[in-house]
């Protein structure tokens, strides 16, 4: 069975930065693609990034470009979503996440995911 597990988040002043990983199990990088959904109260989820199988290509909202990056650690088996130059309106609950195909559509609808994470921007 697909495991993931959340960590990293917390409460950080806008312009600041958190890392978030997720230590994944029960399957390899190439086989299914890894990221990261996130969701605040009252709103839709949102697919915010995604790392393919593969040569790992890298897809973001347009509203992270520039400022998260999504990365793997094949040996401890960790995806990482590293935010920098946060702002409020990143203030969610985020997800790791796992799909077959790659996409933040996909990222967003999967079934796999972990408990989430907290961040909290002010």
């Amino acid at each position: 069975d697909v495991q993931l597990v959340e960590s990293g988040g917390g409460s950080v002043q806008a312009g600041g930065s958190l890392r978030l990983s997720c230590a994944a199990s029960g399957y390899t990088y190439s086989t299914y693609c890894t990221g990261w959904f996130r969701q605040a109260p009252g709103k839709e989820r949102e697919g915010v990034a995604v790392i393919c199988t593969g040569g790992g290509s890298t897809y973001y909202v347009d509203s992270v470009k520039g400022r998260f990056t999504i990365s793997r650690d094949g040996v401890k088996n960790t995806v990482y979503l590293q935010m920098n130059s946060l702002k409020p309106e990143d203030t969610a609950m985020y997800y790791c996440s796992a799909a077959a195909s790659c996409g933040l559509d996909m990222i967003r609808r999967s079934g796999s995911r972990g408990q989430g994470t907290q961040v909290t921007v002010s």
